[in-house]
């Protein structure tokens, strides 16, 4: 999403900008080089719905303030994301040291953290993203898929819906936010789009054919819960729960291009599969 930019500003005390992510399982995949950055702030924010999370940060750092409450029903997104990037930006321009702790990753469909640490850097303050577990890494573990057993492409949902991609059916594909499709706004409940839904179907059996199975995905949040894993033909798609927390995975097709024979002597291979 594009951004409307500020009036540029200087500022003369130098802050700095750390951004983490949790992970999924409640604070259970969180790294200690995040959990560094959380203690060590001295203004902590955190975007997540997880109480116990949210708690277990204030234990860490009292200073928490959670930017969850920038969402409301019907609210633009983008004009959310422009709240919580002032906001975070507010101690740094004061010269303090803040934390963003984001759920999951904090650079994968995360717009506010990518937008404040390129602002930060622009009125000299110092901002740095660290790595997390996203939805992605959780997905190919409770599914047990190696993605480089046939190529995989990854896009959000929206985006591959709207734009004339051109598909390679031999490899895995994975579309993240099936279930906005098309929406701007925060919407209340979890299903925002079943058009949306119905429309990507339609889609998905041109590529794929109407009885191709595809996986609806949703990574574990805490310890006591299973990830949600839902296999469909691509046709019954619309007949299922297809949240926005959903990632759909779309396997191969098993129709893999034939070898190039001239490269992989070149290569010094006699046989390859």
């Amino acid at each position: 999403m594009r951004s409307v930019e500020p009036t540029e500003k200087s500022f003369s005390t130098v802050g700095s900008l750390d951004v983490v992510g949790l992970g999924f399982l409640g604070i259970g995949q969180i790294t200690p080089e995040s959990l560094s950055c959380i203690r060590q702030a001295d203004k902590l924010f955190y975007l997540g719905s997880d109480a116990l999370g949210r708690e277990w940060l204030r234990g860490q750092n009292a200073s928490l303030e959670s930017l969850y409450d920038a969402y409301s029903a019907g609210k633009n997104r983008l004009e959310s994301y422009e709240e919580m990037i002032q906001r975070m930006l507010a101690p740094v321009r004061a010269g303090e040291r803040a934390c963003v702790a984001f759920y999951g990753h904090p650079g994968v469909f995360v717009f506010p953290s990518h937008e404040a640490i390129a602002r930060a850097r622009r009125e000299g303050h110092s901002a740095t993203m660290y790595p997390a577990i996203s939805a992605e890494d959780c997905l190919f573990a409770d599914l047990e898929i190696d993605p480089t057993d046939f190529g995989c492409a990854s896009y959000e949902a929206t985006d591959f819906l709207v734009r004339p991609r051109r598909v390679d059916t031999s490899a895995a594909l994975i579309l993240w936010q099936a279930g906005g499709i098309g929406v701007t706004t925060y919407e209340n409940g979890l299903e925002w789009n079943p058009e949306g839904v119905r429309l990507l179907t339609e889609r998905l059996m041109q590529l794929y054919g109407d009885a191709h199975e595809v996986v609806v995905y949703e990574a574990a949040v805490i310890p006591v819960c299973d990830p949600v894993i839902i296999r469909v033909c691509v046709e019954q798609l619309p007949s299922v729960r297809v949240s926005v927390y959903s990632t759909l995975y779309v396997p191969p097709l098993i129709v893999r291009d034939p070898i190039r024979q001239d490269d992989l002597l070149r290569l010094g291979q006699g046989n390859f599969t």
